[in-house]
């Protein structure tokens, strides 16, 4: 039972790490800021909730069950900070939200006390680490108190189903999705974990023994709405970092063959190769560095070649774009040669910039290092590329 809450807390933690990555960035950003509070405290209330943990702060308090207040004092305040998340995402004017928050923490703060001077009425001698809401549910105070931090929660869960459901109407993309898994969430929390406690609870109250409901089925479920309340809560900031990441990844190994070909002649500082080095970062060290080594054989750039490729291309009934892109590589290809044989620099070379050096950001240079990467089979079909120089015959000495 622990090792599994303990799993469950360990998944929200990480992914506030992903959330709080930049801290001073997070920290002027409300949505980041209230997102990276919700997960940590959803975190902390599995760490709570766990058995090991109770019996641990109930040993070193000397307190019987002084792990109940503060599991559910914990939980409350989760249930505040969804809300306080739930209002930065929806937005406004910033009285209103400042208005807005304050009335929920203010809220959420007197059940916490509350439930701390429940707890404190109460006679609560015998430990229970499993079943504290039913074993006590007849008890004076106790009673109480579960019944106050279980309705302090289902406002929250309530509140969240409906702003879902009613803003799910109004966004689409990623919003929506994001919205769709916490409502899934939200429900489950409601029907799977907080009606089984009230079903065990008031059966308690009957003179029933429906325990099972409150010490078997609502911890897993519990679980897992959690969960998919964070995964929508995060999916729609940590999905487009993602796939930016993975497109940054792509072009990173596309440009492969031309960082290949100019990295010799590249002054810039060696990129970074950490493990920890997001391919962002990576990507945009490459691009540096390919930038200097094309400055660096701008003076080798014989026009001679590039004119000849050029013309053989748009004889071959390639477009005007292929026919330079295959005169660029091959006329680059023709420099980095000549650099990395120390040549003097062609009697025809002169100012002049690559087309892939004008574009913004790195679909240029990486069309550029797919023109290099073609096979000589495939620079023969007449879509535009034309096959590569041949080196000049030496002549025939008798």
């Amino acid at each position: 039972m622990s090792t599994v809450v303990y799993l469950a807390a360990f998944v929200f933690a990480m992914t506030s790490v992903l959330l709080f990555r930049r801290p001073r960035r997070a920290m002027r950003n409300p949505l980041t800021l209230s997102t990276c509070v919700a997960v940590v405290l959803g975190a902390l209330v599995f760490v709570c909730a766990a058995p090991a943990t109770l019996a641990t702060v109930n040993r070193l308090t000397g307190v019987p069950n002084f792990g109940a207040p503060l599991t559910y004092g914990m939980l409350s305040a989760y249930s505040c900070s969804v809300l306080v998340l739930l209002i930065n995402w929806r937005g406004g004017s910033r009285e209103r939200v400042r208005r807005l928050v304050l009335r929920c923490m203010a809220a959420y703060g007197l059940l916490i006390a509350a439930i701390v001077v429940l707890f404190l009425l109460a006679e609560a001698d015998t430990e229970r680490l499993n079943d504290l809401d039913t074993y006590y549910a007849n008890t004076p105070f106790m009673r109480e108190m579960i019944l106050l931090y279980l309705l302090g929660h289902s406002a929250a869960m309530l509140a969240m189903c409906t702003v879902c459901v009613k803003w799910g109407r109004e966004v689409g993309g990623l919003l929506r999705t994001g919205l769709r898994l916490i409502l899934v969430g939200s429900l489950l929390d409601v029907v799977g974990f907080q009606v089984a406690k009230y079903t065990a609870v008031v059966a308690r109250w009957t003179g029933h023994d429906l325990d099972f409901l409150s010490t078997t089925l609502a911890p897993p479920m519990a679980s897992l709405a959690a969960l998919l309340c964070s995964a929508g809560f995060v999916l729609p900031r940590l999905l487009p970092s993602a796939r930016a990441q993975w497109r940054a990844l792509g072009d990173y190994r596309r440009l492969a063959p031309l960082w290949t070909l100019v990295r010799s002649v590249s002054t810039a500082p060696k990129p970074p190769t950490g493990w920890w080095q997001l391919p962002q970062a990576r990507l945009q060290w490459r691009e540096v560095s390919i930038h200097d080594a094309l400055l660096a054989l701008a003076p080798y750039f014989d026009h001679r070649v590039r004119e000849r490729v050029r013309d053989g291309a748009l004889r071959a009934g390639g477009t005007p774009h292929r026919a330079r892109l295959a005169a660029e590589a091959a006329m680059l290809a023709d420099a980095a040669r000549r650099a990395a044989a120390r040549e003097e620099p062609p009697e025809a070379a002169a100012a002049y910039r690559l087309h892939a050096t004008e574009m913004s950001g790195t679909s240029g240079l990486v069309e550029l290092a797919q023109e290099l990467n073609r096979p000589p089979a495939a620079a023969t079909a007449p879509g535009g590329t034309v096959p590569p120089l041949a080196e000049p015959e030496e002549p025939h000495v008798a």
